[in-house]
């Protein structure tokens, strides 16, 4: 808050008035001038700590992609099998296999903790507009690869249903979208996008 007081003598005439006019404006300015760069200063650290936060977080994420890239390669040879074995089994449904089937999965999201906190603390506003544009398409990105997978384990999920569920045998002539092996079949084409 800035105080401004009233002169300690009697002001004499004109020149002492713009004297102390001109004592007061030039205080005010160095004032303001002096609380716009504490301002400033403070906007560049929130921005350095939020690029700082914000790359270490890409950086995880990033590790954390290759690694469920591998075990997507995995369960797609996984899925694979099975839609070889349950082709077998339409093929003969008298025969007897021996082969195991497996619909495994992994959850795994994107940490996003820094990129709402510099939202939210305003740190994205204080940021060059193509630095804060790159940010907003990797999270976009990311936003888009986690719905992608929520469908991927809604449709998992539905497939492993219907197979938990079913207690006769698989019946080729039952209606293609109540058969449950074609839940696999989707499953097997969604994943290999």
């Amino acid at each position: 808050m800035i105080d401004v007081h009233p002169p300690h003598e009697p002001i004499h005439g004109w020149r002492d008035f713009l004297l102390h006019l001109a004592t007061i404006t030039i205080g005010l300015l160095i004032a303001l001038g002096l609380e716009g760069c504490v301002e400033w200063q403070h906007h560049r650290h929130l921005v350095h700590e939020a690029e700082a936060s914000l790359r270490a977080e890409i950086t995880s994420n990033e590790s954390t992609l290759q690694s469920v890239l591998a075990d997507v390669h995995k369960q797609q040879k996984t899925l694979k099998q099975d839609v070889i074995l349950l082709d077998q089994m339409i093929k003969d449904p008298k025969a007897q296999i021996h082969q195991q089937m497996s619909l495994s999965y992994r959850l795994v999201g994107f940490d996003d903790v820094s990129w709402k906190t510099a939202q939210n603390t305003g740190a994205l506003a204080y940021m060059p507009y193509t630095r804060a544009q790159e940010y907003a398409g990797i999270y976009s990105l990311q936003d888009e690869l986690d719905t992608a997978r929520s469908k991927a384990f809604a449709t998992r999920s539905s497939a492993s249903v219907s197979f938990s569920t079913q207690t006769t045998p698989i019946q080729p002539g039952l209606p293609y979208r109540t058969r449950p092996e074609n839940s696999v079949l989707r499953l097997s084409r969604d994943s290999s996008c």
